[in-house]
């Protein structure tokens, strides 16, 4: 079984650190970036089959990179996961084409659960088009 990697853009130390522990806990690979920069750097070399952003960042917003990246034709088909302490986060999040919103503080199981049924959701439909 091929391991599923997820690509995580958190600026906060803390909070990637307690993501990537718990994630790669479960088998799942990670690519951390801490900007947008450093993302569309990593992503070249291979592509994840799950993004998680945040929202905060040092060089743009994930809304928007969420949008830049589902409007992309080489990552627009990749589920993404946007997660935010900022109440009004959900519509822009929704209206930049996440596949899901998590609202931090979050609970790691709930995480995981949507991580899971995102990604078999992903592969079953690249499955169907095979």
């Amino acid at each position: 079984m091929l391991k599923k990697r997820i690509h995580i853009l958190e600026d906060d130390q803390e909070i990637r650190n307690v993501i990537e522990i718990l994630l790669k806990e479960e088998g799942f690979e990670l690519q951390l970036s801490s900007t947008f920069s450093e993302l569309k750097k990593n992503i070249q070399d291979a592509m994840p089959d799950l993004f998680l952003l945040d929202v905060m960042l040092p060089d743009g917003n994930g809304a928007e990179i969420c949008e830049d990246l589902k409007t992309d034709i080489f990552t627009k088909h990749i589920p993404i996961i946007v997660m935010s302490a900022q109440n009004n986060s959900e519509q822009k999040a929704i209206d930049a084409f996440a596949d899901a919103y998590i609202s931090k503080p979050f609970d790691i199981y709930e995480v995981l659960k949507t991580i899971n049924t995102l990604i078999d959701k992903s592969r079953a439909a690249k499955a169907e088009k095979a």
